[in-house]
């Protein structure tokens, strides 16, 4: 596929990032996935209007193409997001399995306008506990019961 067929799919994005944007669903994102030539799923960051931290482009756009395609990954897809993606929707795509990424603007970008996931970055690399949300691990000896069924499960799903 040539820059430009990518470019185009990019203009798509940007223009759902403007849509969302214009209408105060959320931050000025978009993002579009694209399998054989055919969208299959896209979106905007809709936050403020689901009232859903984890309403990024990337996940709406995500969870449609999945749900539209009967998968829970997107293989032979690519997705064209208007935002190099934050570390969640980074994560979201790593489990997706999508075939490629492209991106317009940086996270640089981003952070000028002040969506800055620097603190998200610095805070993957502290101790649970030293986490500006304190997470904190207690042993709860059930626990484990569901991931030794979950392991012994034959024929399970596995992703």
């Amino acid at each position: 596929m040539d820059d430009e067929r990518h470019r185009g799919w990019l203009e798509r994005a940007i223009a759902l990032s403007g849509e969302g944007a214009g209408i105060g669903a959320g931050g000025p994102f978009g993002c579009v996935v694209v399998r054989d030539g055919v969208v299959v799923g896209e979106g905007y960051n809709r936050v403020l209007v689901d009232n859903d931290p984890t309403a990024h482009a990337e996940v709406v756009a995500i969870r449609r193409a999945c749900a539209a395609l009967g998968s829970n990954q997107l293989p032979g897809c690519v997705v064209y997001t208007s935002c190099e993606p934050c570390p969640m929707c980074l994560g979201a795509i790593y489990w997706a399995r999508p075939a490629a990424v492209y991106y317009a603007n940086t996270h640089q970008d981003a952070a000028a306008i002040g969506f800055d996931d620097a603190l998200i970055y610095r805070e993957i690399e502290r101790e649970p506990a030293d986490r500006s949300i304190p997470f904190v691990r207690l042993d709860v000896p059930s626990a484990g019961r569901p991931f030794a069924d979950w392991a012994a499960r034959s024929g399970g799903p596995r992703y």
